[in-house]
């Protein structure tokens, strides 16, 4: 809903406030009163204390004067329950009842003579009991003017403070509004578009950071993505063209086609085709995170063994001389399958790119094991030695699929490294050639 979070967030601090002035405003009330009783209570206390002072000195006189408020009165019974003296105001009034026995009662009462609410005193004092009040008509009018003003002043501050919410959490999210705008236009015809950045430095502007940086990611997954499936689509075509060349010329000149020969050439196609197809779906379930391996699927790996096993395969193609005399002990924990498919990627690219010779290499360092691959070829250039490992990367473009592969194994070796915990890297050694270094933890045998 448009602007819901700004009508919640309104709708939250002004209730949030008009409790807490509810609250206040409550305590304030019963503050003032008690504020203006104990005043009131002050002032009992003095003429009690004077009544009692003329008492003691003989000098009452009935009617009572000096209470100060005309409507204030008092008010002394003595021991036989008769009325010694009292105010004229208070003349001819029964006498009040007194209050427990050595004890200072106070009280608010409603007195007879104009029906009026009295705060009132009474006190023993001797055999006596001197009762004083005055009216709290003040202290009503009071509390009420201030109740009449707080119910007039807490909605209207509720209500200001909401239409200033309300325009500030609409300024602060308005940024918000525009980023939703521009991610609601981006497809993926225009991933290169990119939300606005506030000046700020706040959480709005971290959010837009963010988002754009997660667009850069998506722009670059989807250019990635929109390669590969050309690549794969042209890769695929090349051996099925050929393939249905094959065929074809075969139909069309059947007196002079040679069927053994034609089949061979197809079934050299199709394996091509299904080891294409093979790399495709490594690299696929790896971007899904199918492949992702786990620690307990890991298993102890011997890189020699797999290394001596590889050379072996390569021997037996005969074209060049495999060097295995650096190939000491060296033991991982990982997928013995999926680093065998490494180790045979890499050997196939120097194989590839041999003159003469195909080294292989294994030890153990400060807890890393180092497995080197190097052949005597042309060698790579440095600033093409990051692009090797990118899906499809052939460095000589002219070259054709049938003689330089897919160009997918050293991506896929560098994937099952990474999966692994290592890296790869590719030097040159002093002779000239190429040499892939894998590095990958070694299993602690202390």
């Amino acid at each position: 809903m448009r602007g819901g979070i700004r009508a919640r967030i309104t709708a939250i601090a002004v209730i949030a406030a008009t409790i807490v002035l509810v609250a206040t405003g409550v305590a304030l009330l019963i503050s003032q009163q008690r504020i203006l009783t104990n005043n009131l209570d002050e002032l009992l206390v003095t003429h009690s204390t004077d009544i009692e002072r003329s008492y003691t000195s003989a000098n009452l006189i009935d009617p009572i004067i000096g209470q100060g408020d005309e409507d204030a009165i008092a008010q002394v019974v003595g021991a036989d329950g008769r009325v010694i003296a009292s105010t004229s105001n208070f003349t001819g009034e029964p006498p009040l009842p007194a209050p427990n026995a050595g004890r200072t009662e106070l009280r608010t009462t409603r007195l007879a003579i104009d029906h009026s609410n009295y705060r009132l005193m009474s006190r023993s004092v001797g055999d006596i009991v001197i009762h004083t009040g005055t009216p709290i008509d003040d202290v009503e009018e009071s509390v009420r003017a201030l109740r009449t003003g707080l119910l007039i002043a807490i909605p209207a501050v509720a209500l200001l403070l909401g239409v200033l919410i309300w325009w500030l959490v609409g300024r602060t999210l308005r940024p918000v509004e525009t980023i939703r705008a521009e991610v609601a236009d981006i497809t993926g015809a225009n991933l290169n578009r990119r939300v606005p950045e506030p000046a700020t430095n706040d959480e709005i502007a971290r959010l837009a950071r963010t988002m754009n940086a997660m667009l850069d990611r998506v722009e670059d997954a989807s250019d990635r993505q929109h390669r590969f499936v050309a690549d794969a689509s042209h890769e695929l075509r090349s051996p099925l063209t050929r393939i249905r060349t094959e065929l074809e010329v075969d139909l069309d000149h059947p007196e002079t086609a040679d069927h053994v020969a034609t089949h061979r050439s197809v079934l050299e196609e199709v394996g091509n085709l299904q080891r294409l197809v093979d790399d495709l779906l490594h690299l696929a379930r790896s971007d899904s995170g199918a492949r992702v391996a786990t620690t307990q699927r890991y298993r102890p790996v011997d890189l020699d063994d797999l290394v001596f096993s590889d050379a072996q395969r390569l021997r037996d193609n005969g074209r060049v001389r495999i060097d295995t005399s650096q190939v000491s002990a060296a033991q991982v924990l990982g997928e013995a399958e999926q680093l065998a498919r490494a180790i045979r990627n890499l050997s196939d690219n120097a194989l590839h790119h041999a003159a003469t010779t195909v080294a292989f290499a294994t030890h153990e360092d400060n807890g890393v094991a180092r497995l080197s691959v190097t052949d005597d070829g042309a060698g790579i250039p440095e600033h093409e030695r990051s692009r090797v490992f990118e899906r499809f990367a052939r460095l000589d473009e002219s070259r054709r699929a049938a003689s330089g592969g897919s160009g997918l194994g050293l991506a896929i070796a560098l994937d099952i490294v990474q999966r692994h915990g290592g890296t790869i890297t590719i030097e040159t050694p002093a002779a000239g050639g190429t040499t892939c270094v894998v590095s990958l933890p070694a299993i602690d045998t202390t």
